[in-house]
């Protein structure tokens, strides 16, 4: 079972790689990396009270997938984003990579998700606002970027009380 403490965090280089997307040949693997972002997300929730989403290479897995939990868990594979919005919005960001820290950054209003879902199904997905934010905070993962390469400035960061 994923914990908290398998979360990979703040400074490991794994962070800021590049990940490789999902062959169709790792399908069977894909629940199995589910169910660990699923327990590593729930335990963030026990002992932090948030998340939402949690991106594979926070676990060390190298590839290009990310797992939602809203109203409903989506599995998102190979996303790209697309039709991003010119309108952009602040935001005190956090990470389940550095739970204690809120980092300001900038995000596009709206996009379109495009992705494979669990099944290998393409999706598309129109979102605005926070669910937006944070689809870009995972994707980011995928790409080696954390929020706090994103802050507006030096004074965009603040500690969790």
């Amino acid at each position: 079972m994923k914990t908290i403490h398998d979360i990979l965090k703040l400074g490991d280089p794994r962070l800021y790689q590049t990940c490789e997307p999902v062959l169709r040949s790792e399908i069977p693997q894909v629940a199995d990396w589910t169910e660990q972002l699923h327990e590593a997300m729930e335990d963030i929730r026990r002992v932090y009270g948030f998340g939402r989403g949690i991106a594979a290479p926070q676990l060390g897995i190298m590839k290009r997938l990310f797992y939602l939990n809203l109203d409903q868990p989506y599995v998102i594979i190979n996303p790209e984003l697309k039709n991003l919005s010119s309108e952009k919005f602040e935001l005190w960001d956090d990470c389940m990579s550095f739970p204690n820290l809120f980092v300001k950054v900038e995000r596009h209003q709206s996009l379109t998700l495009e992705y494979l879902d669990e099944n290998w199904e393409k999706q598309s997905w129109q979102v605005d606002g926070a669910i937006s934010e944070l689809i870009q905070h995972e994707y980011d993962h995928l790409d080696g970027v954390l929020c706090t390469m994103r802050a507006i400035d030096e004074k965009s960061f603040r500690w969790r009380i």
